[in-house]
Formats: C-alpha cells, sequence, structure tokens
C-alpha cells in the first residue's frame, strides 16, 4: 500500500514554495493546524490523481471533522470508501519521550531517535556523516501545543468515524510489534 503523509506533502510544497507551501510554512513551523482550505486543496489533487484501487495509507489526514467528511466524499464519488480508521492513543508523556527524541538526516531522510534508534555517532547520520537536525515543531512547547489543539480535533474526528463502524483504537504505549499486529488485524 502507499503510504501518503499530510505532513510530509505539506513540507514538500512549503520547500518548493508553491502557493500551498506558502500558505502552509507558518502554520508548520508553529506546530498548529495548517487551515481545512489548504490541506483539502492538498490532498483533494492528491486523492485525484491517486491509484486507489491499490490501497492506501494516509497518515495525519483528516485531522478535522470537515476534513473527514470531504475525504468520504472524494473516495465515494472513486467508489473507493475508507475501509479501516486507525488511532493511537497515548498520553502527552509518551508523545513528549518520543517526538523531541527524533532527529533526522537533511541529507537522506533517515530519522533517528535518540534512545530507541541512535545513529552509531551522536549527532552524525550513519550513511551520509551529515550532522542530523531537529524538525522546528519538534520541541516540547511546540508539541505541547500541537497536543491540545489534536485533543480538541480527535474526539468528535473518531466519534465520526466510530459511528461508521470504522474505528478501531491501538495502545500507543505497546512495543512495535504489538502495534504492527494489532495495526495489520484493523486492515484485515
Amino acid at each position: 500500500m502507499n503510504h501518503i503523509s499530510s505532513g510530509h506533502l505539506l513540507r514538500q510544497e512549503a520547500e518548493k514554495g508553491s502557493a500551498i507551501g506558502q500558505r502552509a510554512r507558518l502554520f508548520l513551523e508553529k506546530g498548529e493546524l495548517v487551515p481545512d482550505r489548504t490541506v483539502l486543496q492538498l490532498m483533494g489533487e492528491w486523492i485525484k490523481s491517486a491509484p486507489v484501487n491499490d490501497g492506501f495509507v494516509l497518515d495525519g489526514f483528516p485531522r478535522t471533522l470537515s476534513q473527514a467528511k470531504a475525504l468520504d466524499e472524494w473516495l465515494a464519488r472513486r467508489n473507493s470508501p475508507i475501509e479501516a480508521v486507525i488511532l493511537y492513543a497515548c498520553d502527552l508523556k509518551l508523545i513528549l519521550d518520543r517526538i523531541t527524541g527524533r532527529w533526522s538526516c537533511p541529507k537522506c531522510g533517515r530519522v533517528y531517535h535518540i534512545n530507541s534508534v541512535p545513529p552509531k555517532v551522536a549527532g552524525l547520520c550513519d550513511d551520509c556523516q551529515v550532522a542530523l537536525i531537529q524538525r522546528a515543531d519538534d520541541s516540547e512547547a511546540v508539541v505541547r501545543e500541537r497536543f491540545e489543539i489534536y485533543r480538541r480535533h480527535a474526539k468528535p474526528l473518531a466519534n465520526y468515524f466510530e459511528q461508521q463502524g470504522k474505528l478501531t483504537v491501538v495502545d500507543a504505549a505497546l512495543s512495535p510489534d504489538e502495534r504492527f499486529a494489532k495495526t495489520v488485524a484493523a486492515l484485515n
């Protein structure tokens, strides 16, 4: 299945300096939700050209109820409704530990974590020997703000998909293998 991250697509557009990217950049840097209008424009374009028959996983989209309703409409037009929605649930402490410890290589994009997947040499990419960077929106203050925004939007979104019988909640504190098994089970 294709893995599509709305955040990655938005950051790519910001790097390219496109109109969508310019609108998204300020929100991304502050860790705020990019307004629905901008996200819907980007994701609507992706959905129109996506090979939906092969299946795909959307990561970070939808984040609001209006985005979920738009996605349902787009996919209904293509006769490919959403089959499953997975909500990875955990507390703020775990989120802070995971996100603030994340570093990546600006050259190859490889992602590291200071505790769980550290580089062989601290601060350097194993493959490129380039200094690792941390995204501006991975700071503790920004993560805390993102978590609060998420909390406000997650409940109505979860209720929407739960009413459709499509929601599976997975405990994000489980081991990677356990999370993977529960995710595969939900997708099957």
